[in-house]
């Protein structure tokens, strides 16, 4: 089962077919006067590209056309050595960032990422869980996470990146860690178009490994606005049905607020790191975590502290019933879990 936007990401060859659409008159004639070919494929028309150079001149040229004609120019290339497997439109924004970021874009085509564990622990200082995230591959070429996701959202690879990230956390959780420990697994709402379809990798992967659906937790990355409420709630819901549990991130950071929490009724609630730290100071701060506590609890949530990076701030979260905690101070992310399960140390 596959589809356009989780397929593989074929390179970008020497030589082949550039399509383009819309297939105006101004364009073709454009393009005619320039000495290139011009064939009409249905709604789109066909040049043949020889070289790298060519194809970026040509490239520059519909940039060109497109702005001059007030229009928006989407793209397919085809190359020689290979039938393609599926015909991928882009716009020549996303065209021009893939061929500027050439190295990530080969990362994240040649999956050459793992899953490194964070440990999350309860407030008798025990490990319970562990959040999954996104590291480079050992030998291969570095990269910080923010930015490879950046590029895959520009040059439309986001769907891609993040399944298969999910993936990536699943497979490495199955071989590291021990049943009953829960496994947070970040995803972007925003590559998830029909949860009932673009979800069931993830979920073949969790059955294929013998995995307990209730040991994992998929929580929506810090990164990612919210702004489709009906829509994540159907990915919760689908997420759900399958017997896996749900968080809400950065709850307290602008982007998840606490209306938004009470509406999608997550079941686990990570207070944002910028009301953890120095929480134990800032009265301000406590009321704020103290609120979103209260709502969270109504809701049937647990709460975790993210970002705890000092004891006093481990203390404080603690005497006030925090459920979890996550930080520095607790652990920081590794490729490996510890070697013994139970306090930390």
């Amino acid at each position: 089962m596959s589809c356009i936007d989780c397929s593989p990401i074929e390179p970008v060859e020497d030589e082949g077919d550039l399509k383009f659409r819309p297939c105006t008159l101004p364009i073709v004639t454009a393009v005619k006067a320039e000495g290139y070919a011009v064939e009409g494929v249905q709604d789109a028309g066909k040049i043949t590209y020889g070289s790298r150079e060519e194809l970026l001149r040509l490239l520059e040229r519909l940039d060109q056309l497109q702005q001059e004609l007030g229009l928006e120019l989407s793209v397919s290339l085809n190359g020689r050595t290979g039938r393609m497997l599926v015909e991928r439109w882009l716009t020549l924004e996303q065209l021009k960032v893939r061929f500027t970021s050439e190295n990530l874009i080969a990362i994240i085509a040649n999956h050459n990422f793992c899953s490194h564990m964070q440990p999350i622990v309860d407030f008798n200082e025990v490990i319970v869980g562990f959040e999954l995230l996104l590291r480079p591959l050992p030998g291969s070429a570095s990269f910080k996470p923010y930015e490879l996701f950046e590029i895959a959202r520009q040059t439309g690879f986001h769907s891609f990146l993040d399944r298969a990230a999910r993936i990536s956390a699943i497979e490495t959780s199955s071989r590291l860690l021990p049943k009953g420990i829960k496994r947070f697994v970040n995803f972007l709402p925003s590559s998830i178009y029909n949860p009932k379809y673009c979800l069931t990798h993830t979920f073949e992967a969790i059955r294929r490994l013998g995995q307990i659906p209730g040991d994992f937790v998929f929580e929506v990355v810090e990164t990612e606005k919210i702004a489709n409420i009906p829509h994540l709630q159907d990915i919760f819901s689908e997420y759900r049905k399958q017997g896996l549990l749900v968080a809400l991130d950065d709850v307290g950071a602008g982007h998840s607020t606490v209306e938004v929490m009470t509406s999608l009724r997550p079941d686990y609630v990570k207070i944002d790191r910028g009301l953890i730290s120095f929480c134990d100071q800032d009265d301000a701060k406590q009321l704020i975590i103290r609120d979103i506590m209260n709502r969270a609890w109504d809701c049937g949530a647990k709460v975790l502290a993210e970002g705890i990076e000092r004891r006093e701030e481990f203390l404080f979260c603690r005497d006030i019933g925090m459920d979890l905690g996550q930080g520095y101070l607790l652990g920081k992310p590794s490729d490996k879990p510890p070697a013994r399960f139970g306090h930390i140390a």
